[in-house]
């Protein structure tokens, strides 16, 4: 099914009649008729009731309206994206977004490269590690993620350039309900495993600056932030959880921070690898760089 066909016969329904619809698709009537009734012949198939006057479409036809629009405007967005792709030298421009950040500063970045460069853009989740592979692999040409200035051997390798986005918070946080446990020595827990970024960063900036006598009650281990904040919205623990992604639940009362635990600053980088320097990648990395600071963000 041609796109041409599918506006020649959704012409006929908005109008009512083949005359206004040729007027609409700017064809005369007589060359329009023809072309209706090569659609019927490709087909094999009648559309049109030509026994009344005007002549209109069959309700069967009729019927499948919501089905026909749905089709054009999926064609429609197939041969744009063809277009770009084509234009862009192939896929546009793709990114490795830390898990959280995919939820939190992303949208900022899609939103942001949309409306100043006609190109889609892929995104990708992952850990942090698997950001960087992305990049070293190809499959990514930039990755957004954090960065721990205390971090020693956590730091980014030379192998990357970088640039900061901002400045986000690590802060611990509970569901109301949890007020009680976190006045005892022994406070449920949600925690990192020990070989993914923020498990590193708990382990060297969170664990040993809590308060003498405090100990941590693993309930819950996962990877995923988004699944960490699911887990305290429920009362599992206190969970330690990036300031951006918490902040709508903090305001509206779903979880409290929880007061006398550390939390601890990390940056947001946006991330390359280092001596890129295609004219594609360029444009994205001055106009991220150059852009008002992401809402959410230090």
């Amino acid at each position: 099914m041609q796109l041409d066909w599918i506006d020649d016969i959704l012409a006929v329904i908005d109008t009512g009649s083949l005359a206004r619809a040729a007027e609409q698709r700017l064809l005369t009537q007589p060359a329009f008729t023809r072309r209706v009734r090569g659609i019927e012949t490709r087909l094999g198939a009648v559309l049109f009731d030509r026994s009344r006057k005007p002549v209109t479409i069959l309700p069967g036809v009729m019927a499948m309206e919501p089905e026909l629009r749905e089709l054009s405007a999926r064609l429609r967005r197939l041969e744009h994206d063809l277009k770009i792709s084509a234009e862009s030298g192939g896929r546009g421009v793709a990114f490795a977004c830390q898990h959280a950040i995919t939820a939190t500063i992303s949208p900022w970045i899609v939103k942001l490269l949309t409306s100043a460069q006609n190109q889609p853009v892929r995104v990708r989740s992952g850990n942090r590690d698997a950001c960087l592979m992305q990049l070293l692999s190809g499959d990514a040409d930039f990755a957004v993620a954090y960065d721990w200035t205390g971090g020693g051997n956590l730091a980014l390798p030379d192998a990357f350039g970088t640039r900061a986005l901002g400045t986000d918070q690590l802060v611990p946080v509970a569901a109301p309900a949890l007020r009680p446990a976190l006045a005892q020595a022994e406070i449920p827990a949600i925690t990192y495993p020990s070989d993914v970024f923020l498990g590193r960063v708990a382990s060297h900036a969170i664990h040993p600056r809590l308060p003498d006598g405090t100990v941590l009650l693993p309930k819950a281990e996962t990877a995923l932030t988004l699944a960490a904040c699911e887990y305290a919205l429920d009362g599992i623990g206190v969970a330690w959880l990036p300031q951006s992604l918490v902040r709508p639940h903090l305001e509206a009362g779903r979880l409290l921070r929880v007061p006398g635990l550390p939390a601890e600053e990390l940056s947001v980088m946006m991330i390359r690898l280092a001596g890129r320097s295609s004219r594609q990648e360029e444009a994205v990395w001055r106009l991220l760089g150059d852009a008002p600071d992401c809402p959410g963000l230090s």
